[in-house]
């Protein structure tokens, strides 16, 4: 088992995008690891973050994370879907690309680097949160996980949204790493996210998110930390709406469906059924946690 060392100023943003997490976390005064496959977006934030990057408080790394064999450690290129209508849709996987095909958008082959995950882990350490976003390959960060002894005090991932079964199989992983308590957070509404003040997570900064962004993390999160068969048991009442109104939902073919979904979304005050993100807390940050307040006693 790998000892590599964890690092609480540390935070890792697997698809950085424009940067829009990057710029929350560097803020609140955390180090940034950024993951970036598009090479345009690279630039982008290249360009936004020079400051940080030339002081050392952002390196950016450039290329797709993908599942290397035992033993390789060539960096070779891969197929990257560059998606021209909606920047942050962009993947490796040609069946998320197909997807976003019958959604309408179209995408561009390209050629980008390969990057082997496990080997930035040994390169600049465990983090204390892990954000991942990078359109189907989520899990490939969580698998990198299992061959070292630390894990991050905090996880986030863009949860399944078409099998349950797939879901499941996310929250195993969860769990095989050590991570106990979750939340299921719907990213429709993280503009209306409001930061506490005092934050638990970095220094407060009053931020405003933006539509794209992840939002807030770790101990900032509202809402209790569920248990599995908790989370499990939300995300059973989000698929049936994902079934319903989800992106090849039942009742999204006709206009009444999409008039009632509206009408919900309205009741509701939030959008129907809109994505999720899972944020997973490891057994070790609770311990941690406890043995603090055992202290301060």
């Amino acid at each position: 088992m790998n000892k590599t060392r964890k690092h609480e100023d540390l935070i890792y943003d697997v698809g950085m995008h424009k940067g829009e997490d990057s710029d929350y976390y560097l803020k609140k005064g955390f180090k940034v690891i950024g993951f970036e496959a598009d090479p345009d977006l690279s630039a982008l934030c290249r360009n936004k973050f020079s400051k940080e990057i030339e002081n050392g408080r952002l390196i950016i790394v450039e290329g797709a994370i993908v599942e290397m064999p035992q033993g390789e450690t060539k960096r070779q290129t891969l197929k990257f879907y560059k998606n021209k209508t909606i920047t942050e849709w962009g993947t490796v996987s040609y069946d998320w690309a197909r997807r976003n095909e019958i959604l309408g958008t179209s995408s561009e082959v390209i050629d980008v680097p390969s990057v082997n995950f496990g080997q930035c882990l040994e390169k600049y350490g465990i983090p204390h949160f892990l954000k991942v976003d990078i359109e189907g390959m989520d899990t490939l960060c969580l698998k990198a996980l299992l061959n070292f002894d630390q894990k991050p005090n905090y996880v986030s991932i863009e949860s399944e949204k078409v099998m349950f079964r797939k879901l499941v199989e996310e929250f195993n992983l969860f769990r095989q790493l050590g991570y106990t308590k979750f939340k299921a957070v719907q990213q429709c509404g993280v503009s209306y996210q409001a930061e506490p003040n005092p934050s638990k997570e970095g220094s407060y900064v009053g931020y405003h998110f933006k539509h794209d962004s992840s939002g807030l993390f770790g101990e900032d999160l509202p809402g209790e930390w569920k248990h599995y068969n908790q989370v499990i048991n939300k995300y059973r009442i989000i698929f049936i709406l994902y079934k319903l109104f989800g992106d090849y939902g039942k009742l999204n073919s006709s206009s009444i469906g999409r008039g009632f979904r509206t009408v919900l979304s309205k009741l509701l005050r939030r959008t129907i059924p809109g994505w999720y993100d899972t944020h997973a807390k490891h057994s070790s940050a609770i311990e941690h946690k406890l043995a603090y307040r055992q202290g301060a006693d």
